[in-house]
């Protein structure tokens, strides 16, 4: 299978512009999918990042797969949140504060199935990638 990492770079690219030009009336939603725009530091350049990423929403903020298009490293976000869960997530129109925690046990394995409902190509991704991909809880703080 060809490389295709530079076309989903340029369509992550494409996506963060128009949701963030749109303030959130493009880009939040497609298809049926559900998109977040999260905003975490750097680990290592302190910068501020902003990822557009699949979500579901739960009881206390949001869902979110580490999957990585199933990849066999984890995504470079989901390092960035492990050394600082304190992060911005734009839902749409709404802005919020939230801290990034993973899901373990009976709760990973109830997001896991809400994700695979919404997203049943995470079940691909996973097999691809030969590791447990990390859901991880976004749990909002403020509004």
């Amino acid at each position: 299978m060809p490389n295709i990492r530079w076309l989903i770079g340029l369509i992550t690219k494409v996506h963060r512009f128009v949701y963030l030009a749109t303030g959130g009336w493009i880009g939040g939603g497609f298809l049926g999918m559900e998109f977040l725009l999260l905003h975490h530091r750097g680990r290592k350049s302190g910068r501020i990042f902003i990822t557009p990423l699949l979500c579901i929403e739960t009881e206390t903020g949001f869902a979110v797969a580490g999957s990585n298009g199933g990849d066999v490293r984890f995504p470079a976000w989901w390092r960035n949140l492990q050394a600082d869960p304190r992060v911005r997530v734009q839902h749409r129109r709404r802005h919020l504060a939230a801290v990034a925690r993973k899901a373990e046990g009976a709760e990973r394995k109830l997001l896991w199935e809400r994700l695979m409902a919404s997203y049943p190509f995470f079940d691909r991704y996973a097999e691809k990638a030969g590791r447990e991909i990390p859901v991880v809880v976004l749990q909002v703080s403020e509004a």
